[in-house]
């Protein structure tokens, strides 16, 4: 199946990297520049996904993310030059899967929408033992590795690993974290994860300033991220 992704972005070299880019992995890429074509773009294409730019010349990008979602769950990952975190809050409650900064990386870009594409777009398949670079977690013997080095983890931070490792490298809500591991009536209590962060992050030699397997989006959530740097051999 080839996957249709929409770029909307008024920015014509961010489309000329990107179009090239999604074509060489296969992605069937579909282009606006404004929110009147981007939505007759979503009407008559119907894509599987939608990257959106906010800083459109006729609109605010928000206002298309609102109508997707009153719509469809069709993934809709956000590029944005607002950093504030707020921001950042405010878009994924609107319904937003993820965002990326500008500027940004392609790879990092491709990468999140191939995690969309698997995870939201097709059926969740329950695996025993997940593997991420070198992260490997097995559910039946509740074991933790990093590359040969077995780690101890609680069942709370065995439930947090096993959450990020579902989607990695693609943010994580608090809430959602704090309602799968603690209940619903906890979404609120943020500082149950900064307590277990930094048990994990002892555990698993990761330093809150150095961030080089867990990386915080201040106030929004968390995600799992690749870094050479990893080591955990003490």
């Amino acid at each position: 199946m080839t996957y249709k992704i929409l770029l909307v972005d008024d920015e014509p070299e961010i489309h000329t990297f990107i179009r090239i880019s999604l074509t060489a992995e296969g992605f069937q890429y579909i282009g606006a520049s404004s929110l009147e074509d981007a939505r007759e773009q979503w009407l008559q294409h119907k894509p599987h996904l939608v990257i959106l730019d906010l800083g459109l010349p006729d609109g605010d990008g928000s206002d298309l993310l609102l109508e997707i979602r009153s719509q469809a769950k069709t993934p809709v990952l956000i590029l944005t030059a607002r950093d504030q975190e707020d921001e950042k809050i405010r878009l994924l409650e609107a319904g937003a899967n993820d965002y990326l900064t500008k500027p940004f990386g392609i790879r990092e870009l491709i990468t999140r929408i191939k995690v969309l594409a698997r995870d939201l777009l097709t059926e969740p398949q329950v695996q025993d033992r997940i593997c991420f670079g070198p992260l490997t977690l097995q559910h039946s013997t509740h074991q933790f590795w990093v590359s040969d080095n077995e780690i101890s983890l609680t069942k709370k931070e065995f439930a947090f690993m096993a959450l990020l490792l579902e989607t990695p490298e693609l943010l994580v809500k608090q809430s959602e974290l704090l309602q799968r591991i603690w209940g619903r009536t906890h979404v609120d209590d943020t500082h149950y994860l900064r307590i277990l962060i930094s048990q994990l992050r002892k555990k698993l030699n990761d330093c809150k300033d150095g961030q080089h397997i867990i990386k915080t989006e201040p106030g929004v959530g968390y995600r799992l991220t690749l870094s050479e740097h990893i080591d955990n051999s003490s």
